[in-house]
């Protein structure tokens, strides 16, 4: 005849058993539910890797896109000389031209340079009347500000980079500016900026 003791201990273990049981079932719940999360997660992930990838290799043009869809106009001040538009949303045929202004006294906006940025590989900068605005290869304005501060830099992160001149015919003096293998839209921006510094400093000079 089993005691009491032992039919307490044979109550006890199989309490136990029955917990044990229930515990082992829930671990292996939670470890099918983890393993199935763990494979939805690597499946957002390629899915974000994919979206990051193909956002890296359109965003650069988004803003400009953008912009010339939005048909946004907006008064020019002495700081605000251009605006651009894209004819095409294609790299190949793509255009951004930009165009930088002065204000005259009288208020007249007199246009001083045409900036046009095609295929996202070659810039065309065409100086308007050039023997006017009396831009130099050598003059030290133009090696200070746009040559170290533009083209030197980003010529850094991308040795590729090259340049070629017009000059008006029998002088020194730059027609139109000619960019290839630029690749990025920020260079782009730089070089718009530090031209504007250029031919606002140019002008300031010959006043």
């Amino acid at each position: 005849m089993k005691s009491m003791h032992s039919d307490d201990k044979e109550i006890t273990a199989e309490k136990l058993t029955q917990i044990l049981i229930k515990l082992q079932d829930l671990y292996h719940q939670k470890k099918e539910q983890l393993e199935a999360l763990h494979l939805e997660i690597n499946e957002l992930h390629s899915i974000i890797t994919k979206l990051t990838a193909l956002i890296s290799n359109q965003s650069f043009t988004s803003a400009d896109l953008l912009y010339s869809k939005s048909n946004i106009t907006s008064e020019k001040t002495s700081d605000d000389y251009f605006k651009e538009n894209v004819s095409e949303e294609e790299f190949k045929g793509t255009q951004i031209k930009r165009k930088i202004f002065s204000k005259e006294d009288d208020d007249q906006e007199e246009l001083l340079c045409i900036l046009n940025f095609n295929d996202f590989k070659k810039l065309d900068i065409k100086f308007i009347e050039p023997d006017q605005r009396e831009i130099k290869e050598t003059s030290e304005e133009f090696i200070n500000l746009f040559l170290k501060e533009a083209l030197v830099k980003i010529k850094e992160t991308n040795p590729d980079l090259s340049i070629e001149y017009d000059f008006i015919k029998n002088s020194n003096i730059i027609e139109s500016i000619h960019i290839t293998n630029l690749t990025k839209i920020d260079d782009y921006d730089l070089i718009t900026e530090k031209v504007q510094e250029l031919l606002s400093f140019n002008k300031a000079k010959l006043a």
